[in-house]
């Protein structure tokens, strides 16, 4: 990579994060911080009087959120400060991707990562997605040849928000030894959460973001909402749009809204033992590499689509198996065209999510026929994301021409073999 080519990736990734740090911090820090700030009270919680997220009271969040949270509190204790340092910190994790990146060779992967960022806006660095992200990066990355580091990075971020620990399903299956190389780096990391938890005094509350939640209903932004937008923007007085003070999120709530996210939950756990089962049937047909990254795509589309939770930076998610595609350069024409246009649909959905919050938001909370418009175009793209993805997944899993082998690793380049 030329010199020049490589300034103005650095000239880029600075004006990128420098954009999202002053909307966030200075143009609307109310609307695209909130939960910064959150994450901030949370710290000094803890810091001025030792009371602790989950160590002493019920979180959203898995332990491991605490140790994020934490970080930025122990140099700032001021709003602006606190935030200031947040974003030092997400800026200082997504440079690692953009480094490692274009260490690989591939800087239109990280140009493509810029390019969302911008398009996804503040929230793409006010929510601890915006750590987590990263992570799901580099373990895609180092999925192929160094699977007990990806493993350890993907529990890691799981301790801190769900999504990633989705992703073991893909790495398992593509693991020449899966206990070794995966499920037992995984128990490390979470023997060492817990140990910490327990050590301080935390361990029966240390699953208590898996209840915390449960009596929720459909968030506006979720795509099983988005009749029941449409219907409230239409001035139907059976639909209304109300706070969960609890939560913090607007939900809709109206004839069949209760049914509809008991039936989400239900849609997506058997999703995502589709995919698991799917995943399963490619290894044995010899084709568990393949399915690697196709694997990770659906399993987060399944996430975003099939969730009675719609928050904006669930659609950050979509942007690591995304990345990790482009930096591939041999797959087949046909697969590598059908990845660009979820490159294209992913930068979509990113922009038109930036389009509803921050900006829209007070306007889709009014029943804004055009912010109505604009939500229901996002979870459309977000619906065909999954479609592709599920293809993407199909073609990765077909039967191999010829005699099948058990082995997932026979006939390829021992340079992409998982495992010494």
């Amino acid at each position: 990579m030329r010199i020049s080519h490589r300034l103005a990736l650095v000239a880029g990734f600075l004006a990128v994060h420098g954009w999202l740090t002053w909307l966030g911090t200075v143009a609307v820090p109310g609307e695209a911080f909130h939960d910064v700030d959150l994450y901030r009270s949370w710290a000094r919680q803890g810091l001025d009087h030792g009371w602790w997220p989950v160590l002493d009271t019920p979180w959203v969040y898995p332990a491991g959120a605490v140790v994020v949270v934490l970080l930025p509190g122990l140099v700032a204790s001021t709003p602006l400060g606190y935030a200031l340092v947040w974003c030092a910190l997400v800026t200082a994790v997504d440079a690692a991707v953009v480094v490692l990146l274009v260490r690989t060779g591939r800087p239109a992967a990280a140009w493509w990562w810029l390019g969302f960022l911008v398009l996804l806006g503040p929230v793409a660095v006010g929510r601890l997605d915006a750590v987590v992200v990263p992570l799901m990066i580099v373990a895609l990355l180092h999925a192929r040849t160094r699977p007990r580091w990806a493993a350890a990075l993907l529990t890691a971020g799981a301790w801190v928000k769900v999504a990633p620990g989705a992703l073991m399903l893909p790495l398992v299956v593509a693991a020449r030894r899966p206990v070794r190389d995966v499920v037992l780096p995984a128990a490390v990391v979470c023997a060492v959460v817990v140990a910490a938890v327990t050590a301080g005094g935390g361990l029966s509350r240390i699953a208590t973001f898996l209840t915390t939640q449960q009596g929720r209903g459909l968030q506006i932004e979720a795509v099983g909402a988005t009749p029941w937008m449409v219907a409230a923007g239409a001035g139907d007085p059976h639909v209304t749009v109300a706070l969960d003070p609890a939560l913090v999120t607007y939900q809709v709530t109206g004839p069949g809204t209760a049914l509809t996210a008991l039936v989400l939950d239900v849609v997506l756990v058997g999703s995502v033992l589709t995919v698991a089962l799917t995943l399963a049937v490619a290894r044995r047909r010899g084709r568990a590499l393949d399915v690697l990254l196709p694997g990770a795509l659906t399993l987060l589309a399944v996430l975003v689509v099939a969730n009675k939770v719609g928050s904006p930076q669930l659609v950050g998610w979509l942007a690591a198996p995304v990345v990790v595609m482009l930096h591939r350069t041999h797959d087949d024409p046909p697969v590598a065209a059908d990845r660009r246009v979820v490159a294209v649909l992913v930068l979509g959905a990113a922009g038109l999510t930036q389009v509803l919050f921050p900006w829209g938001y007070p306007s889709l909370l009014a029943g804004d026929p055009w912010a109505t418009g604009v939500l229901v175009v996002r979870n459309l793209m977000l619906v065909v994301v999954l479609g592709c993805a599920v293809r993407l997944l199909r073609t990765a899993s077909a039967p191999l021409p010829g005699p099948r082998s058990p082995d997932p690793t026979v006939g390829r380049d021992p340079r992409e073999q998982v495992g010494p």
